[in-house]
């Protein structure tokens, strides 16, 4: 009897993270794909009008943003993510162009860096390398594995030339209870999500199609993000191409 009952606590732990990714899953069946690009856009435009937010110098730097609003975590001695979200890159040869449509982003996994407790985070990521962006949108990129992943710098007049900025191809930062930092995302996996793609432009086409061919046109949902970025960022100043 002992046993069944130091076994049922431990049974109701391991059950968290199914939970959390059913809601996640429920959540997505009953949201449309437009409402989550618009709010990609407003939480972007929030933080970039933080006062301690991404530095410039990095920004100017990236090649693509992925913005994840509101991802699902828990914390059981392990941690654990569920997320979708966009990610958007610059156009033209070597990421010179202006921002371009979005392509919708499916964040998943675990991590020791993701024990914050069961709550819900809002996640930008900035792909520094061409290579990050062409290996996330061909196939399932494990952060920290496939390709080098850091937290990243904090505050408007940090450097990109940094250590962690010359290492990483992916900075990642995260925005909890109004708190903006950056965080380590090493043991997820983030990947292009094709059949959200096919709600939000109406047809089936692939993440690669979207950022490399320019195969699609921008959605309204999208014009908020893009024109905060065309703003915020409009040339690439990266010395690494």
């Amino acid at each position: 009897m002992k046993k069944i009952w130091l076994g049922l606590p431990l049974l109701s732990l391991l059950a968290l993270p199914v939970a959390a990714q059913e809601k996640q899953e429920k959540e997505e069946k009953e949201d449309k794909v437009e409402s989550r690009v618009e709010n990609a856009g407003k939480v972007f435009k929030e933080i970039l009008n933080a006062p301690d937010s991404i530095p410039q110098d990095v920004l100017d730097k990236a090649d693509c943003v992925v913005i994840l609003p509101s991802v699902l975590k828990f914390a059981i001695g392990f941690g654990g993510s569920y997320g979708r979200g966009v990610m958007t890159c610059r156009a033209g040869d070597n990421f010179r162009g202006p921002w371009g449509p979005p392509t919708m982003m499916a964040l998943e996994g675990g991590s020791a860096g993701l024990q914050l407790g069961g709550n819900a985070t809002d996640f930008v990521l900035l792909l520094m390398s061409p290579r990050s962006a062409t290996s996330m949108l061909s196939s399932k990129v494990k952060l920290g594995g496939d390709a080098s992943a850091a937290a990243g710098p904090v505050g408007r007049t940090a450097s990109a030339e940094s250590d962690v900025g010359l290492r990483a191809e992916i900075l990642s930062y995260s925005r909890a209870r109004g708190l903006f930092a950056g965080i380590s995302l090493e043991g997820s996996t983030l990947r292009a999500d094709n059949s959200a793609n096919k709600k939000l432009y109406g047809k089936e086409i692939m993440a690669s199609e979207i950022v490399f061919k320019h195969a699609a046109q921008v959605p309204p949902s999208a014009k908020l993000l893009l024109a905060t970025l065309q703003k915020a960022s409009p040339k690439n100043k990266s010395t690494n191409k």
